[in-house]
């Protein structure tokens, strides 16, 4: 849909435009741009297949790039030391219309090299691994368990318990290591002893003492929140 909405605004803002192509992911435009090369290429950066910071790679210096883009203020910085424009999406016509200008003024010049850049970017673009499965112990059997069959993590002494819809078990890791490799979207601190999947609330109270409380889904216990992260709840 953003495809089809760039190419017709294109349309309206620079009408002697003629657009060669339109790939439905990298793969595509990586195919296209073998059959012939335009004098500018609009890429977004995060496409299916191949993306489009390698597909620039393998036109660098060969034509004209605009990046299309979702990318934070810290790219966008990247984008502005380079020799490229950016457009940032959701994009308006105005924005559409500098990059216009700024390419059209570009067209008699030859293409600048991106490879300083594209490897910045791609630096910044890489996507974060986090931990995926944890081995714990449970008796004497060492259990595999995916971080999505948590229901919390809570500090043990020397162990961190992993608490799961059916039981729980110990892993020799400290808590603070652990949140350093956990999803911060989906794994929400809630006190200094323990971090929930937030997935697995069902939802907040207060108990007898006026502390604010978590009801889980698949649990009976519930929850304390301390003071400094209530802020997380607040809303709900």
């Amino acid at each position: 849909m953003l495809r089809e909405e760039l190419a017709e605004r294109l349309g309206r803002i620079w009408p002697e435009l003629r657009i060669v192509t339109l790939a439905a992911n990298g793969d595509e435009a990586l195919e296209a741009l073998k059959e012939s090369l335009p004098d500018v290429v609009f890429l977004d950066i995060r496409m299916p297949g191949a993306s489009g910071l390698e597909v620039a790679r393998s036109i660098d210096g060969r034509c004209h790039v605009v990046f299309v883009t979702a990318f934070d203020a810290h790219a966008v910085e990247a984008f502005e030391a380079g020799a490229v424009d950016y457009i940032l999406k959701p994009f308006d016509d105005e924005r559409l219309a500098r990059a216009v200008r700024r390419v059209k003024a570009r067209l008699g010049q030859p293409a600048l090299p991106l490879t300083a850049l594209l490897e910045r970017l791609a630096a910044q673009s890489e996507p974060q691994s986090h931990l995926r499965w944890i081995n714990a112990s449970q008796g004497r059997e060492v259990r595999l368990i995916t971080v999505d069959e948590v229901c919390y993590f809570q500090s043990d002494a020397k162990y961190t318990r992993v608490v799961t819809a059916e039981g729980e078990a110990l892993i020799r890791r400290s808590l603070k290591d652990l949140a350093e490799e956990l999803d911060p979207a989906k794994f929400w601190p809630i006190h200094r002893a323990t971090i929930v999947n937030a997935e697995a609330i069902a939802g907040v109270g207060r108990n007898l003492s006026g502390e604010m409380t978590l009801r889980l889904k698949h649990r009976p216990e519930r929850l304390v929140v301390s003071e400094a992260h209530r802020k997380l709840f607040r809303q709900m």
